[in-house]
């Protein structure tokens, strides 16, 4: 892991998070078409309903994620990005147990996300199904997508 990982409550003011986020942004649509993306965006992502999270490594950010909250006890993990230069080094897994522990702290019992279906999701399945995650089907206000994988997790 990235020595000395801080994870912080993000604003979405600083220039290096919204980089990253940009970055994800174009990372997801060249990966998959418009219709499927389902990334968010700096606005919604200050939506009250949702919290941002930013992991940095001293002075360099190495991954964000968000919890959006929906119901008083299920919550859906968004925006979950890695800093390229960061990338196996388990940032991913330390924001995704992050996030999982807030969840359970503001009494949120179920989690929920979505990622891709193709191969250039498959290291995200893989840490998400290794934290506990099963495949299930869509949720709230998704539809089954073959470019998509839902995932679930009981807290």
């Amino acid at each position: 892991m990235t020595a000395a990982l801080t994870i912080r409550v993000d604003d979405l003011s600083g220039e290096p998070t919204r980089a990253l986020i940009a970055h994800h942004l174009a990372g997801m649509h060249a990966l998959t078409p418009a219709e499927s993306v389902h990334a968010l965006g700096l606005e919604a992502l200050r939506h009250p309903d949702i919290t941002v999270w930013s992991a940095w490594a001293g002075d360099d950010i190495a991954g964000v994620g968000a919890l959006k909250r929906f119901g008083d006890a299920h919550g859906e993990i968004k925006s979950m990005r890695v800093a390229d230069t960061h990338l196996g080094t388990g940032v991913g897994r330390a924001l995704v147990r992050h996030i999982v522990a807030e969840a359970r702290a503001a009494g949120i019992r179920a989690l929920w996300l979505e990622t891709g279906a193709d191969a250039g999701f498959q290291t995200a399945r893989g840490l998400y199904a290794s934290e506990g995650f099963e495949v299930c089907g869509p949720f709230g206000s998704y539809r089954l997508d073959p470019l998509s994988t839902f995932m679930t997790r009981a807290l």
